[in-house]
Parts: structure tokens; C-alpha cells; sequence
């Protein structure tokens, strides 16, 4: 990528993808299950904002490859599912624990 394009979409790209990660794990060390739960919304939102967002438009862009979309896919698209699947077992933990 020029200059230009790390700057403008690449920092925006990498942003919402470490967001992804510091939000799980910001509310990962937290005590109360709602608190929990909001950085989890944000984290998801975050991957949301990464992948569907940026990353489409840097391929549509051409300022990627098929390949290396694919590959944040890869990891992207499961790390998604794992997240709902922790949401829903913060929700059961709070259900179970009344």
C-alpha cells in the first residue's frame, strides 16, 4: 500500500481489529456480567466495523488481494462465532447464578 492508503484506511483497519481484541479482553476482567457483556457488544462491533467494513473496501479498493482477505476471513469469521458463544455463556452464567 501507498503511503496515503496505510494512512487513511490502513490505521482505520487496524484500529477496529485491535479494538476487536482489547474490548474482549477489558471485559473478560470484569466482575459483573452486564459489564462483561458491554465490551463484548463492543468488541463484536468492533470486528463487525473491521471486517465488513474496511476490509471490503480495501479489496474493492484493490488495495488488497483475494488472498489476503481470505485469510483475515479465516480467522475473522470463527473468532466471531466464539465471541456470541462467550455472550451467551455470560448470560447463562447470570441466569443460572439468580
Amino acid at each position: 500500500m501507498d503511503w496515503q492508503t496505510k494512512k487513511i484506511l490502513g490505521d482505520q483497519f487496524i484500529s477496529a481489529t485491535d479494538s476487536f481484541g482489547a474490548n474482549f479482553v477489558e471485559g473478560y476482567s470484569r466482575f459483573h456480567y452486564l459489564d462483561k457483556i458491554k465490551f463484548c457488544y463492543n468488541s463484536r462491533a468492533s470486528l463487525s466495523e473491521a471486517r465488513d467494513w474496511w476490509l471490503e473496501l480495501l479489496l474493492k479498493r484493490k488495495k488488497i488481494d483475494q488472498k489476503i482477505y481470505t485469510r483475515y476471513l479465516t480467522v475473522a469469521q470463527p473468532a466471531s462465532l466464539k465471541l456470541q458463544n462467550f455472550i451467551n455463556a455470560v448470560y447463562k452464567a447470570k441466569n443460572d447464578d439468580k
